[in-house]
């Protein structure tokens, strides 16, 4: 029975608990916060600093249960239910946090920074339509920030509508005119010509920062605006002065994110030592429901293509860029998930995970993304690392290599602005070591598991689209369909940072793109020369 305790004793209790964290005491905090959940089982908040107790302990699991045990009694408040949403998703319980989203959705003339927390929330989870919906009312509700104007012009950018995302995103200059993140999506939207351009505002507003800049906020910014000078002069084919502003803002951002190659290194070692053949892949997970088909490869290889092209079927729904199954994964294995360090330890602990279960709550987990049709696409290019464990975990689910030409894979990942992640894109020196690791794994996976992936060629996919995409659909057990063919065509949001090139037709522009700057990327062949092949052949080899 619930022992009753005065108001007093639990604000202590609760005092306790705020000092316990604020001193990151965590065992003392949990003990505390348990405490006061047994004699106040409804106090969501307690909830979720419990759980953040047991996160900050690194017990993956046992902070998720704090959370679900909280959704059968949630208060009338919206504020915190938005923060259990973000700790939810944290978890992986993607299922949970739609249903919270959806009772917030319910509520009476909400607040416009309410509703612009649920668009971020709802893109948080790749509901696309959704966040674009939620943004909207809070733009009519007046809210007045540059994320959330940003947010929505995005949104606007993600779902085809470039001219309303740019109407957005110059007003969001004008009122805020060093807002960088504006700026980089701003000259992404389309192709910058002489005509219509936004250098002399941005050369105007680069002269106003601090060179060198004085703290990582400011370098980030400086790089944002750097990044936006490269892209203009690049769409206008001044190649020399592209390359200086890109070399400057690469410069910063490889400051601001350094590259650890010791552990990339490391990660692929275990990987390749991971044993052949694991007790607990023998049979599918018994579901069903609708079919994963995972996309893999490195970033920038044409993954967003070729996903726009499957979503073109009719059977087939784009899940985008989603981390559930990396997720699901670590908390088996009741690992954080945080990066190439995270992931080094589950595999350190391969013999004790289950990969039935990780298969069995990746498809709880991922299955509403389909919206109702028999397949549904999980494009992360980083998934490549996970193939052993995907394969074991879902053996029914097709999984596509993209492969692409290194110069021109490597050349695209230096030129884009990912931001404070892929920190091996800012340098040539770690985009080839990366690649390497890259290219090591994926022999690996082909001769380990043979027929586990099907390699797609970006250059076949390009040059000889009718052919490839009928050997692609076979692969994934699909009926050629007309419409695959015209991914140009296909409505569906695209939240990449090259939605706006997949909205047009297949063509081979992007092929060779690096021999523009083929002399500052020489130090770049050089050293991917020294790198395995990432595929017998190399499909497209540069010379």
């Amino acid at each position: 029975m619930t022992t009753s305790a005065s108001p007093g004793s639990l604000a202590s209790l609760r005092q306790r608990a705020k000092t316990c964290i604020e001193n990151e005491q965590w065992v003392a905090a949990q003990a505390i916060l348990e405490s006061v959940l047994q004699q106040a089982p409804n106090d969501l908040a307690s909830s979720i600093q419990l759980s953040e107790a047991l996160f900050r302990q690194g017990r993956m699991q046992a902070s998720t249960r704090p959370l679900l045990a909280a959704l059968g009694r949630l208060p009338r408040d919206a504020p915190l239910i938005a923060i259990l949403v973000q700790y939810l998703v944290a978890r992986g319980e993607i299922v949970a946090a739609r249903s919270c989203l959806e009772l917030l959705a319910q509520a009476p003339d909400p607040p416009a920074d309410l509703l612009a927390t649920q668009a971020n929330l709802r893109f948080m989870i790749g509901d696309v339509p959704e966040a674009l919906q939620m943004a909207e009312r809070a733009m009519t509700a007046g809210i007045r920030t540059p994320d959330s104007w940003r947010l929505y012009a995005m949104l606007l950018h993600f779902s085809g509508r470039a001219e309303a995302a740019g109407a957005m995103l110059e007003e969001c200059l004008k009122q805020w005119p060093q807002f960088g993140d504006a700026a980089a999506v701003l000259v992404d939207l389309r192709r910058q010509t002489v005509e219509s351009n936004h250098l002399a505002r941005l050369y105007e507003q680069l002269g106003t920062m601090p060179d060198p800049p004085s703290d990582p906020a400011s370098a980030f910014t400086r790089a944002e605006f750097e990044y936006s000078v490269f892209k203009t002069l690049d769409d206008l084919g001044r190649h020399e002065e592209a390359w200086e502003a890109l070399a400057r803002c690469n410069a910063l951002m490889s400051r601001l994110n350094p590259y650890d190659a010791a552990t990339e290194e490391a990660l692929t070692d275990a990987l390749l030592k991971l044993p052949p053949d694991e007790p607990h892949h023998a049979e599918a997970p018994a579901f069903g429901g609708p079919t994963p088909i995972f996309i893999v490869g490195m970033p920038r290889s044409g993954t967003t293509l070729l996903d726009r092209i499957l979503s073109s079927h009719s059977q087939v729904a784009s899940a985008g860029e989603i981390v559930d199954f990396w997720r699901q994964l670590h908390w088996v294995a009741d690992v954080l998930p945080a990066n190439a360090r995270s992931l080094l330890k589950v595999v350190g602990r391969i013999g004790d995970i289950d990969l039935r279960q990780v298969g069995q709550r990746y498809l709880r987990q991922t299955q509403w993304r389909a919206r109702g049709r028999r397949y549904y696409i999980d494009k992360l290019p980083g998934n490549i690392q996970l193939v052993a464990f995907i394969r074991r975990a879902l053996p029914h689910a097709p999984i596509l290599h993209m492969v692409r030409d290194p110069m021109d894979t490597c050349f695209s990942n230096f030129k884009a602005m990912f931001g404070n992640i892929s920190p091996h894109s800012y340098d040539l020196g770690t985009l080839a070591h990366y690649y390497g690791q890259y290219a090591r794994l994926t022999r690996h996976w082909h001769a380990t598991l043979p027929g586990a992936m099907l390699d797609v060629p970006y250059a076949q996919l390009v040059e000889a689209p009718g052919a490839t995409i009928q050997r692609v659909l076979a692969h994934c057990g699909l009926e050629v369909e007309e419409a695959c063919l015209q991914p140009e065509r296909n409505t569906a949001p695209v939240a990449t940072p090259s939605s706006a090139q997949v909205r047009e037709s297949i063509h081979t522009r992007n092929l060779g793109r690096w021999r523009d700057y083929a002399a500052q990327l020489e130090p770049l062949r050089m050293a991917l020369a020294t790198q395995p092949a990432a595929v017998e052949g190399r499909a497209g080899q540069s010379s």
